[in-house]
């Protein structure tokens, strides 16, 4: 049986699915509108229970996923939709021990996927040219505590990149081809680019550069998400679906003598 130890982010959740995440820590009291609850009553306690606060209100107390994470980010900028980071995450190839490069940090959603997936050993490098975006990109890893897995760097990327040989680079950039031949430089041989585009004008651009600049096994994609109202007796699909947010580009570093 699962518990919860002291360090470890938890997650309460009330039926209509509003959640709020925060780390334990002993002799804690983590307050809401609705009451508060201390966290020596779920330190130790098992993970899936309904816990209850001083005025009576009814929370499910659970281990927060990276979807719950990314959902959460505290944001003032637009975040890449969790549908469009899992795929990027399978395209870059991100797990234990990468090294990934991203250029535009916003509000950290992706960087916080990023953080959680390369692991203890691996490493998150972070560019932006605005001070505010990093700052509350701070904010949101320091709370789900994978600061330590990100360095960051305040400055535009057309000004140089310090890192050489990552494994992979994801470019959040109204014109990524300016880059190219920067992140070729950067990117180890065989490694993996992504960027993300909100129109086709701008992936046009962008696909022709490609070429240019030594890149091949380029695609294109959007993800298109649509759920289902969870009701055995009149399953269908909700009123509203997650279209287009933005087309994913992918390619591949070759190799040049």
């Amino acid at each position: 049986m699962r518990i919860a130890e002291v360090g470890d982010l938890a997650m309460l959740q009330l039926p209509n699915n509003k959640q709020t995440i925060f780390k334990l820590e002993a002799d804690r009291e983590y307050q809401t509108h609705k009451g508060s609850i201390f966290h020596n009553d779920l330190i130790g306690s098992p993970w899936g229970r309904d816990v209850e606060t001083h005025l009576g209100t009814s929370y499910v107390f659970l281990p927060p996923t990276l979807h719950d994470l990314v959902r959460n980010t505290r944001r003032i900028s637009q975040i890449i939709f969790p549908k469009d980071i899992g795929y990027i995450l399978l395209r870059l190839s991100i797990g234990p021990g990468t090294r990934v490069l991203e250029a535009g940090t916003g509000s950290g959603a992706l960087t916080t996927a990023f953080a959680w997936m390369v692991g203890e050993h691996g490493k998150v490098y972070s560019y932006d040219r605005r001070e505010d975006m990093q700052d509350l990109s701070k904010q949101n890893l320091e709370r789900v505590g994978l600061m330590d897995r990100v360095e960051f760097t305040l400055q535009d990327i057309a000004d140089g990149i310090a890192e050489k040989d990552v494994d992979a680079v994801f470019l959040d950039l109204p014109r990524p081809e300016l880059y190219l031949s920067q992140i070729h430089e950067v990117l180890a041989n065989g490694g993996v680019l992504g960027t993300i585009l909100p129109t086709t004008n701008q992936v046009s651009a962008f696909l022709r550069k490609i070429e240019e600049e030594h890149f091949d096994s380029a695609d294109v994609a959007e993800i298109l998400l649509r759920f289902y109202k969870p009701v055995a007796e009149r399953l269908r699909p909700t009123d509203r679906m997650i279209a287009h947010t933005g087309y994913l580009v992918f390619a591949r570093r070759m190799h040049t003598k």
